[in-house]
């Protein structure tokens, strides 16, 4: 059965959409790469996985995702750093699609955290999105990449709880797409 997969990097990040879509932990999956975590529906439809943060831990999950599941869409959900103090912590953006009543911008995936934006040429900045779509791109057609602001590159890591709420705040304008 075709699948609708959705990525994170953080148990914070899934945790609402977990709540949301009912999603249960399988645990009987074989060879799932270390780390991760991985959730479905009851009825199939739905298939989340928690990488852990990076282009390695990324990397990983995608590549046994698609190897053993069949994907007809693949959202990354996740939390981004932004450049500009103007925008407010919890805005939904989408990075690779134009879509109605969401804010588009340009992301900058790295593989250590900025802590400063001196060098950065786009608005927000993560350490996975590229990564998602690079895969993605290999094996599906219908891909979303969305990016919650949560700090402006400051270097202490968003509390787990304030994650939970800025997904859970962005719920109402992602369920559409999912």
């Amino acid at each position: 059965m075709l699948k609708t997969l959705i990525y994170t990097a953080l148990l914070p990040e899934a945790q609402s959409l977990i709540n949301f879509l009912k999603l249960k932990q399988d645990t009987s999956v074989q060879n799932l790469p270390q780390g991760n975590k991985l959730y479905t529906s009851e009825d199939n439809e739905y298939l989340l996985i928690i990488s852990g943060i990076g282009k390695k831990n990324c990397e990983k999950s995608l590549e046994f995702v698609y190897k053993n599941f069949e994907i007809k869409k693949a959202i990354n959900i996740g939390i981004s750093g932004c450049s500009d103090s103007s925008i407010k912590i919890g805005t939904l953006f989408c990075t690779n699609r134009l879509l109605p009543n969401i804010n588009f911008a340009a992301i900058t995936t790295v593989d250590e955290p900025l802590m400063s934006d001196e060098n950065l040429e786009t608005l927000l900045v993560d350490m996975e999105a590229k990564y998602f779509e690079i895969i993605s791109k290999k094996y599906c057609d219908d891909i979303y990449t969305f990016k919650i602001v949560s700090d402006y590159l400051e270097e202490e890591i968003p509390k787990k709880a304030f994650v939970i709420e800025l997904v859970q705040n962005s719920i109402p304008n992602l369920k559409k797409f999912l």
